[in-house]
């Protein structure tokens, strides 16, 4: 026989499994036995993971106490095994597709609060699009959250947010209202994890440890990136409206800041002008830097965010560099 908890008047009343089934249910079966002192209370928070007691058990399953929010139910199906005496259960509590509170311990792709690349199982031409986020329910993604009509099939990239006004878990691809509005603090040179969220002509956007907007530049990329593919990036430099420029090597970042100082010394010898630019041919680059164009280009690229040249269309021409020094 098992043992479980109850809660009775304050208290929690000690339940015994037996092993022989209740006419029409299924074991486990919790039957009363006797009353423990001890009770640790717990408060659920919808759509994330709780680590929940139980109270009772029905012929649905077990109802587990979600403090503020009431009897939880996690039904049966769900229902470990080796549930054991004074178990506690990890669960992740949602509403069911008639909003009653549930529990399930399936773990879902992605939690309230996060960002994740879900795939799109089908359109109501009502409510909007729904995705499959790893549970047996699927995760809607109302019409008014599309930033773009959405396919079947297709992958995107949503936050996942408790409404407030329907207190339902639902997705949205507007991203930018739910980045961080905090200042990154980052170090050059730090690993992060980022996500990709799209491709553009100049490189691929991607959001920078569920919080702030980053930008992997195309040239810097050795092979295209998916939409919704997490990898390991470096941070390179954070610009003044706060985007974070990245980077896939982390040796990359020494090697621009090398050449951004070759360059400034190539311009403080040649008056503060040079013929070169984005659009100087690779042969003339390589004759005169002994580097590549991608790798020119990134050079310019971090000079000219850090305001130390301009483009002159053609060459460029060194801005004030009584405050720099090669490698600042």
């Amino acid at each position: 026989m098992r043992a479980t908890h109850r809660l009775v008047q304050g208290h929690t009343r000690e339940i015994v499994a037996a092993s022989a089934p209740r006419p029409g249910c299924r074991s486990p079966i919790f039957l009363p036995a006797r009353i423990s002192t001890s009770y640790a209370f717990a408060v659920a928070t919808l759509g994330k993971r709780n680590t929940l007691g139980i109270i009772r058990e029905a012929s649905p399953g077990l109802y587990l106490n979600g403090g503020d929010l009431g009897e939880i139910l996690l039904p049966r199906r769900y229902i470990p095994a080796n549930l054991k005496p004074r178990d506690t259960l990890d669960v992740f509590v949602y509403r069911d597709s008639e909003d009653r509170l549930v529990a399930t311990t399936e773990t879902p792709l992605a939690t309230v609060g996060e960002f994740a690349a879900l795939k799109v199982v089908s359109i109501n031409p009502k409510v909007g699009a729904f995705l499959d986020w790893g549970l047996a329910k699927d995760l809607l993604l109302p019409f008014r959250e599309q930033e773009r009509s959405v396919r079947v099939g297709q992958r995107v990239v949503v936050f996942i947010y408790l409404d407030p006004r329907t207190e339902r878990i639902v997705a949205t691809t507007r991203l930018k209202r739910h980045l961080s509005p905090d200042r990154p603090f980052y170090r050059n040179g730090q690993s992060v994890e980022v996500l990709i969220t799209g491709a553009t002509p100049l490189g691929y956007p991607a959001i920078v440890e569920n919080a702030h907007p980053g930008l992997l530049y195309r040239d810097t990329v050795p092979t295209p990136l998916q939409i919704g593919q997490r990898l390991q990036a470096f941070v390179r430099n954070i610009r003044p409206d706060d985007q974070i420029d990245l980077s896939l090597n982390a040796s990359g970042y020494q090697r621009v800041t090398s050449l951004t100082a070759q360059i400034v010394q190539a311009l403080e010898a040649n008056g503060g002008k040079l013929e070169f630019d984005d659009d100087s041919s690779p042969e003339a680059i390589r004759q005169k830097f002994n580097v590549s164009k991608k790798a020119f280009k990134q050079a310019l690229g971090k000079l000219y965010k850090a305001r130390r040249i301009q483009f002159l269309h053609p060459g460029i021409e060194l801005i004030d560099n009584s405050n720099w020094s090669p490698g600042a």
